[in-house]
């Protein structure tokens, strides 16, 4: 075949384990540490017997979302309050009740593991409108609420910059307004994207019953490191602290330039763009930036949390036969559609193996020298603790505070069919 031809020659270099080292606070008692700050906020003291609560519960992967999804049930019902789940995630899963709902139960969230009923719906109400006139809207059963509350991880969002990224606003403002909530968000671009978030979720706010917000942080290795309780109306004052020690603590690579990254998986429970374009530095919009300077990605895989989501495989040079067999057009293109951003979904070179995803990344790299390539491997852009870098930067990593290798040089273990194993 020319395609193995052209590639066959394309040297591949060895590779030695290498530990990053970030900072690492840790909540140890997560249920515990829950309870505490949601008794010192007060947020809950509003609750009568037998009022109706909606928890918002999205589509980002946090370490131990059932179990602070379980506490704040347990919270609720000790007040005489009936809680219930409410899908809040914009346009993920499909865009449509039962897609969302398998969201959740990817996650661990289902009726049996956090003690509450899911209640899923597309349905929405315009409950206001924002001084320049976007409409806020709000998900039906939340609507019928006596009370909101919602539980989401704050982080630096993927494809903007502001007081307000992924956190307990865009939530409000997104996530409670399903699709189209997320469409009139997007509708503009993600250069006013800030701006909406902050004015559409004011408009929530103040329209409807949100007691507040959790907001969880994570260290580098997905542990949780901070719980929040925020009430209602200081969401928009505290939150933006929160998000910066988010960014501080967020996973990174401690390499400013590499020809080629390794991606084994993408995926919607990994970050929101299938892989977080501030540890790639590669964006499907103008409005964001950072991170090291990448020639060329390949991406092997979706993960199977993913449910054929392959949102951001755009941003990828190169892929594998696997992986596109994996993508859904229904799960995947309405983020795109909704989020105005059709690059994200765009796909790159298919190969048929991970041994010429790898040579055609190496190939393309315009290196005199490719021997020489300047090569990382990680799992997801998640779990960045261990990854693996070819030889040519055992200098980098000796020099490097953050850095040890472990181990003597290896060649990837392929199997015949050229899949890494």
């Amino acid at each position: 075949m020319s395609i193995e031809r052209i590639l066959s020659e394309v040297p591949v270099p060895d590779v030695v384990r290498v530990r990053q080292s970030f900072p690492r606070p840790v909540v140890e008692d997560v249920a515990a540490e829950l309870r505490t700050r949601l008794r010192e906020s007060g947020m809950l003291r509003a609750l009568r017997r037998d009022d109706t609560v909606a928890l918002g519960v999205g589509s980002r992967g946090i370490s131990q979302l059932p179990l602070l999804v379980r506490t704040l049930v347990a919270e609720i019902e000790v007040l005489g309050a009936k809680p219930f789940i409410v899908p809040s995630m914009g346009s993920h899963g499909g865009a449509n009740s039962a897609g969302q709902v398998e969201v959740l139960q990817s996650l661990g969230v289902s009726e049996a593991s956090v003690g509450a009923p899911i209640r899923a719906t597309m349905d929405v109400l315009e409950i206001g409108r924002t001084p320049a006139g976007l409409p806020a809207y709000l998900d039906a059963y939340a609507h019928e609420a006596n009370a909101i509350v919602v539980l989401n991880a704050v982080k630096p969002h993927v494809a903007f910059r502001g007081a307000f990224e992924s956190g307990l606003l865009k939530m409000i403002a997104i996530g409670l307004g399903k699709q189209r909530g997320a469409d009139v968000c997007h509708d503009l671009g993600f250069g006013h994207m800030a701006e909406n978030v902050r004015a559409i979720a004011r408009v929530t706010l103040s329209a409807a019953n949100v007691l507040g917000g959790v907001g969880v942080l994570e260290n580098a290795y997905g542990e949780t490191c901070q719980v929040a309780a925020v009430p209602g109306h200081a969401i928009e004052a505290e939150e933006p602290a929160l998000l910066e020690r988010a960014r501080e603590l967020a996973p990174r690579l401690h390499f400013g330039r590499l020809d080629v990254l390794v991606v084994d998986q993408i995926g919607k429970d990994i970050s929101g763009t299938g892989f977080d374009t501030n540890v790639i530095g590669r964006y499907h919009t103008p409005y964001a930036s950072g991170g090291p300077v990448i020639g060329r990605i390949a991406v092997l895989d979706l993960s199977e949390r993913s449910g054929g989501n392959a949102h951001g495989i755009g941003l990828a040079d190169f892929t594998t036969r696997r992986a596109f067999e994996k993508l859904s057009f229904e799960r995947t293109y309405p983020n795109s559609l909704t989020s105005t951003q059709p690059a994200t979904a765009k796909i790159p070179i298919v190969l048929e193996s991970d041994l010429l995803a790898i040579r055609a990344a190496i190939k393309t790299s315009n290196l005199p020298e490719k021997r020489h390539v300047r090569l990382a491997r990680v799992r997801n852009t998640k779990e960045l603790g261990l990854i693996e870098v070819s030889t040519s930067l055992l200098e980098e990593v000796a020099l490097h505070p953050h850095l040890q290798a472990e181990g003597e040089p290896s060649p990837l273990p392929f199997d015949d069919a050229g899949q890494l194993f």
